[in-house]
C-alpha cells in the first residue's frame, strides 16, 4: 500500500479510471458480440440497427484512450465486412 499522500491519491484515481474504462471496453464487447451473434443467426435487418450503438461505443473508447484509434478503425472495418460476407 501506498504511504505519500500522493501515492494514496494516484492509487484512488487509478481504480477510479479502471472502473471507467472497463465500462467503456466491455459495451464496445458487448455490441460486437451482440451483432456478431445476430449475423450468425441470419437477423441482418436487426444487427443493423446495432451498428451505429457499435461505431459510438468504439469511438467513445478509443476518443478516451481505452483503446487506440486503428484499434477501433479495424474492427469497425471487420464489422462491416461480416455484412458483406452473410448477405
Amino acid at each position: 500500500m501506498p504511504i505519500k499522500k500522493s501515492a494514496k491519491k494516484a492509487l484512488r484515481q487509478s481504480k477510479r479510471r479502471r472502473i471507467r474504462n472497463l465500462k467503456r471496453k466491455t459495451a464496445a464487447k458487448d455490441v460486437v458480440k451482440k451483432i456478431k451473434k445476430l449475423i450468425a443467426t441470419k437477423k441482418i435487418k436487426e444487427a443493423e440497427k446495432l451498428v451505429p450503438l457499435a461505431y459510438k461505443a468504439l469511438d467513445k473508447s478509443a476518443k478516451t484512450g481505452v483503446i487506440k484509434k486503428n484499434t477501433a478503425s479495424r474492427k469497425k472495418s471487420r464489422l462491416m465486412k461480416l455484412f458483406k460476407v452473410k448477405s
